[in-house]
Formats: C-alpha cells, structure tokens, sequence
C-alpha cells in the first residue's frame, strides 16, 4: 500500500528527494517548480513515511498527507461567463489542489439561465473522464433544483455546492451536497467560506476513499501509477510535453497529454511488470484536446 504525500520546499538538492523516493520503491506523481518553490506529489509505502519526513525535515522542507493525490476531479460551472468562473469556482479548484487533487475547470456552453441551461454529449463525456465531479452552481434553492438535468445521469460520482441549505432529496443524480458555497462576488477568505471549504474537502475525501475500497475488491490489472511511470520511462516524446503534468494519474488509468492520432500505437506497447499496455487497458481518445485516455481493465477481465 502507499501513502499518497506532498512535499514543499526548495529547488536546492530536491534530487535527493526523488533519489530516495526511488530507492524506496516509491514514485513521483507529480512535480511543480515556481522560481525557487518545488511542490512534489509522491507516492510512497506507507512504512517508509517517516524516512521521507526525515529527509524532507534536512531539506528545510515539510511533508503533508495529501488525500486527493492520484485523483482527477472536474470543477463544473454552468458557464465562462464572469458571474459563475472567477469567484467561488476557481477558489474551490485552488482549495482541492491544496491536498493533491489535480483538477480540471469546465464551463458548459449553455448554462446561463435556469430555463436554457443544458448540458452536451460531448460535455457529459468531457466529465466522465474524470474520477470526480464538482457542480458548482448558485445562491438560490428554486436555481438549484432547475438545474439537476445537468448531472442527473452523470455517471461518475457528483457533488453540487450552493448557497441554500438543501436536502440531498432535492438534487437527484447528486452524492453530495455542500452548502454555503453560492454565486459569491469576491474571494472565499473569510471564516464561513473557509469552513464550507473544509467540508467540500471532506466530503469529496470520503466519495475517493469508498471508490478505493470498491476497486480493491477488483483491483486493475497493474496500478496507475506504475503505468504512469513506466510510460515516461519508455515514450520519448513525454519528456517533450510543456505542460506541468504531461501524465496524470487517476483511479483507474492515466491521461496522457499527446495526440492519440500519433501516439496510440506507442502507447498501446508500453510495457508495464510483463503485460502490454494495450492487453490490459482501454486506450480512448479523450475529448480533451484530443489526448490518449487509458483506462485500466480488472483483474476479473483476464480469467
């Protein structure tokens, strides 16, 4: 088992820190540099916790449990426009990045409005890549309750953030629901937005760690996270990706940020223990710029 952890601190000698996360049989999942700042999402085994804190405490730097590490959760607005993004839906996406979420914001093309807001196909598809959604919609019961079409068949989990306080009852195809979390003009700093924060955080932790035990009982083939790192080891052309997560892992399989027109084949014979990628996986284009989704099949699937 491993726990999932991040570390803060300083570019100096950070190598030493993924030296021993190496040695240890652990693995990097993901790795942010700004200027002098280094934010590293590891994964360890669990017994060898304490000698990463040591090591983390040499460096000057410190290690938190970060819960949400090895997850992708999509933050849903019902549109781009300035009265639903800027506010209270990007604070919730920075909030779950704090423990290790790697989060995707959405905004759907035909929300504004309770009598036209709709939802697409392509959209739906679009948030089921993830292992998570977050609807974040607005201050009024009457608004809420108008919109559940939006996630009602969604078929990953859903939890809805609002203003009003509402039974769960009152929003069907919902897991969850967070109050105090509205169409807020401002920044989520003071103590009643910071504690509806902590709740979201609790609750989408909860939704995760019930995910984690119902696929132990039928766990993927390989873990997505050795995927992830076997694929940087054996595709040249990740080392190429700009982006700060070039693979991003998830429950059940990674997102690999190439084109899947070029890449699928190649991705398709990466090795990982003594399986194909492709024999143990669904490999799908994603509707996210056209990147190579790989979904991790059940041990069931080869008996």
């Amino acid at each position: 088992m491993y726990e999932t952890l991040t570390y803060i601190g300083g570019v100096h000698k950070h190598e030493e820190m993924t030296e021993l996360i190496e040695d240890l049989g652990g693995f990097v999942l993901q790795q942010n540099i700004s200027q002098m700042d280094l934010v590293l999402t590891l994964a360890v085994p669990m017994e060898d916790v304490e000698k990463v804190d040591e090591k983390a405490r040499e460096l000057l730097g410190e290690i938190k449990i970060a819960p949400m590490a090895g997850t992708e959760i999509a933050i849903v607005s019902p549109t781009l426009a300035r009265q639903h993004l800027p506010h209270s839906a990007c604070d919730i996406s920075e909030y779950l990045r704090r423990f290790g979420a790697k989060d995707n914001m959405i905004g759907l093309s035909r929300g504004a409005g309770k009598g036209i807001a709709r939802i697409s196909e392509d959209e739906k598809r679009l948030i089921e890549e993830h292992d998570l959604a977050v609807f974040a919609l607005g201050s009024f019961r009457e608004c809420l309750m108008n919109k559940t079409h939006l996630f009602q068949d969604i078929e990953i989990p859903v939890v809805v953030t609002g203003a009003p306080e509402m039974d769960l009852e009152d929003l069907p195809g919902a897991m969850a629901y967070v109050n105090g979390l509205g169409r807020i003009p401002r920044r989520l700093k003071r103590g009643e937005d910071i504690r509806a924060l902590k709740k979201l955080v609790e609750v989408v932790e909860d939704i995760l760690d019930t995910r984690r035990k119902e696929m132990m009982d039928d766990p993927p083939i390989v873990p997505s996270i050795l995927v992830k790192t076997e694929i940087e080891n054996q595709v040249g052309a990740v080392k190429e990706i700009y982006s700060p997560a070039p693979i991003v892992s998830q429950l059940d399989g990674v997102r690999v940020k190439l084109d899947y027109d070029t890449y699928k084949d190649q991705i398709a014979e990466v090795m990982v223990n003594e399986y194909r990628l492709g024999d143990v996986s669904e490999i799908k284009k994603s509707k996210m710029y056209d990147y190579i989704l790989v979904k991790l099949l059940p041990e069931t699937s080869i008996i």
